[in-house]
């Protein structure tokens, strides 16, 4: 389509510490809701309330301190921070895949009472590339370009930078009138 492609990435995507902070706020935050919850019921929530995993990550929300749950404030502040310096160095648009893994099979992303944290685990392919972004709010748009041989959608991410959802949504619809997906059909 006329577009200068490189190889090339934030370097900020190489830090792998990123995610147990992601974690932790997202903890926090689903001990936080579970909390709201719980007072609208007028009573406590137990475990069978909710899924086994919304349980397990919120009483590892609990457990932080709040020294812990600033300090990965801090870090996702300064990750989306280290992120856009890519896009200011000259950058326009990211693209990546949007999962490490093909769609999985209905029910494979599920916990149980025994093993809470096994979907938590199993969604790991599937949020490699998009996670970052949803630290660092940024504008990013998934785009099914491909299917798999039993036809199931696989995506392609294009990331903007801050505020630049007008190129990313002008790219998007360039890609899209060249290689439309609104017909495409998956297998069933």
């Amino acid at each position: 389509l006329g577009h200068t492609v490189e190889e090339s990435h934030p370097e900020g995507l190489d830090d792998p510490s990123g995610v147990m902070q992601f974690v932790g706020v997202i903890a926090a935050n689903i001990a936080r809701v579970l909390d709201v919850t719980a007072e609208r019921l007028g009573r406590p929530l137990v475990p069978g309330d909710v899924e086994p995993l919304t349980w397990a990550v919120a009483e590892r929300g609990r457990a932080m301190t709040v020294t812990d749950y600033l300090t990965a404030i801090e870090f996702v502040h300064g990750f989306g921070r280290r992120l856009a310096t890519w896009w200011q160095g000259g950058f326009d648009l990211l693209l990546t895949p949007t999962t490490g893994a093909p769609p999985p099979p209905l029910g494979y992303l599920s916990s149980t009472p025994d093993e809470p944290l096994r979907a938590f685990m199993r969604s790991a392919p599937y949020g490699a590339y998009t996670s970052a972004f949803n630290l660092s709010g940024q504008p990013a748009i998934s785009l099914p370009l491909h299917l798999t041989k039993d036809g199931l959608p696989i995506g392609t991410q294009l990331v903007a930078a801050y505020g630049r959802e007008d190129l990313l949504l002008q790219v998007a619809a360039q890609v899209e009138a060249a290689a439309p997906w609104q017909h495409r059909e998956s297998n069933p």
